[in-house]
């Protein structure tokens, strides 16, 4: 019975964590696979390091929610909505440029692509290129975005007047809904459509002039050309011209890439506007505005003579014994200022404007001053980019150009418009107006009289010497054409005062550029003009002056209402 109880006391069955292992009675247990190893119950500090993770995380995440919920709510609340909103470009009509006529020069063609601008088109007459220039069209980027949302000129009235002509682009907003459907439409911003233009260029005057300067450098063999014809009351422009030109059209449409490159490889550079950015020596057309200075300085007298024998000679200033020579183109015998204009003595204008002798000079100051007084030198204020100021030459200029002093020669040869002289087109032309006008130097002017006070404020100036010496030159100038250097334009049709002028250009001399300036009708002066051939062969006789007759007889054909 004891054995019993015993027995039931401590008879339980044995768990296997009551059983010790020593190293004698423990089995072979593979330890890699955590065979015969006790389990243990977790610590605590798990738990609280997955605990204070996700606490964290709550933290960040409800900080931004505040900060998209709350804090900046409106700001997303605007940009989600402008999500839906679409901004569209309402092109604005570019302004049309008519001539003093009423022609269309250039105008504005639908674009096939719906929604999109309209083609500027331009008048395919020869003779407006460097007038109207052309223009850029507005340019997307690889996105299709707009970087460039206006038609931009790029040349001549185009882009001198590009902010008359341009307008303003308008806006449309457009709302879509989710999936891109439009749900409102609303224009914030309507377009302005540009202001049209009138010019005071007469197109059939302009490409007959440009016609006689083309043919006649073809022909002949010159490099190129301009032409100009100005009112001298007013600046007013009735053509503007150079050869060559290039195409506004082709430039404009941009496609036709060999033509392009035609144009911006000649050597005649068709790009240059050779009336207000090409400088050329004048040479004898400089010589009225000499002869004024000699009479209102008191140089000379209108009836006293100087004896041209065919050269002055002046002591040599490095070859002792030796004489500088200075030639006329031939011996004129006893020549007053009147004649002196009429038949181009370089001698008398040596003298009168460097002395010699017993005769008084000018010297090369007061010449720079006259010059100057007479617009050149400087830019003339034309409405259209790219003027040049051209050179007078000074002992200021030679000092910084060569580094030498100035010597009388200097002057003698600057009195007949040589040495480094320089001038444009559009400034003798304005020159030769003020002749013509007695004294008012006007500035020129492409866009017609009424809208150019109103675009653009003139700045006309008097200059202040006596009537009657303009009138001493301008008989001059009758007679050089009545019997004169400038008899080609003798003709019965209408009466014209002018002045020629051939200057050798080129270090050797081997081209000559060759000049008309003048105005009519002599009687009473209304249109003033210069013309320049440009780089032409010493040996040719023909040149700017049989330019112009022909520009005469035809003008008196067709358009005589500018003869009278």
């Amino acid at each position: 019975m004891i054995f019993r109880k015993n027995k039931k006391k401590y008879g339980h069955e044995i768990d296997p964590d009551e059983i010790f292992l020593d190293s004698h009675n423990s089995p072979e247990f593979d330890r890699h696979q955590f065979e015969g190893r006790i389990e243990r119950p977790l610590s605590k500090a798990p738990f609280l390091g997955v605990g204070l993770f996700f606490l964290l995380v709550a933290l960040v995440f409800g900080s931004k929610a505040v900060d998209l919920q709350i804090l900046r709510a409106d700001y997303y609340k605007n940009a989600s909505l402008s999500n839906t909103l679409r901004h569209t470009i309402l092109w604005s009509e570019r302004g049309i440029i008519f001539d003093r006529n009423g022609i269309k020069l250039a105008d504005n063609v639908p674009n096939d692509s719906p929604g999109e601008f309209s083609l500027r088109a331009y008048n395919s007459t020869s003779g407006l290129a460097h007038v109207l220039g052309y223009v850029s069209y507005p340019a997307k980027d690889t996105d299709g975005y707009f970087y460039q949302k206006e038609i931009e000129g790029k040349d001549g009235v185009e882009r001198f007047y590009g902010e008359t002509l341009a307008g303003s682009y308008g806006v449309k907003i457009i709302e879509t809904n989710a999936i891109g459907e439009t749900e409102s439409e609303s224009a914030t911003r309507p377009p302005q459509d540009g202001e049209s233009i009138t010019l005071s260029i007469d197109i059939a005057v302009s490409e007959a002039l440009f016609n006689f300067i083309k043919n006649l450098a073809e022909n002949v063999e010159f490099v190129g050309g301009a032409g100009v014809i100005m009112d001298v009351e007013n600046g007013e422009i009735l053509a503007l011209v150079s050869f060559p030109e290039y195409k506004s059209n082709i430039l404009t449409q941009g496609k036709n890439a060999e033509k392009i490159k035609e144009f911006v490889t000649d050597s005649r550079k068709p790009f240059l506007n050779r009336v207000v950015s090409g400088v050329y020596t004048p040479g004898s057309i400089v010589k009225p505005f000499i002869a004024i200075a000699a009479l209102n300085e008191k140089v000379i007298g209108e009836t006293e003579k100087i004896l041209s024998t065919g050269s002055i000679s002046v002591p040599h200033p490095y070859l002792l014994n030796q004489e500088s020579v200075f030639k006329d183109w031939k011996a004129h015998g006893w020549v007053d200022v009147r004649s002196a204009l009429a038949h181009s003595s370089n001698v008398y204008f040596y003298e009168v404007g460097g002395g010699f002798e017993d005769q008084k000079g000018l010297g090369i100051g007061r010449i720079e001053q006259y010059m100057r007084l007479f617009g050149f030198g400087q830019e003339t204020g034309i409405d259209i980019y790219g003027e040049e100021a051209g050179t007078i030459p000074s002992p200021e200029w030679k000092e910084t150009v060569f580094n030498d002093e100035w010597r009388i020669g200097d002057t003698y040869n600057t009195a007949i418009g040589q040495y480094g002289f320089q001038v444009t087109p559009i400034q003798a032309v304005r020159a030769i107006a003020a002749i013509a006008n007695k004294g008012m130097l006007l500035t020129p002017h492409i866009v017609a009289e009424n809208e150019y006070i109103k675009l653009t404020a003139g700045k006309d100036s008097r200059i202040k010497i006596p009537a009657e010496y303009f009138t001493v030159v301008q008989e001059g100038l009758q007679e050089s054409v009545r019997s004169g250097t400038a008899s080609a334009l003798n003709i019965p049709l209408i009466s014209v005062a002018a002045k020629t002028g051939t200057a050798e250009v080129g270090t050797l001399k081997k081209f000559v550029n060759s000049w008309v300036i003048g105005f009519f009708p002599y009687e009473k002066p209304r249109y003033a003009f210069a013309i320049v051939m440009e780089r032409g062969n010493p040996k040719n006789l023909i040149g700017a002056p049989y330019v112009m007759r022909q520009m005469l007889e035809w003008m008196s054909i067709n358009t005589p209402q500018y003869m009278r």
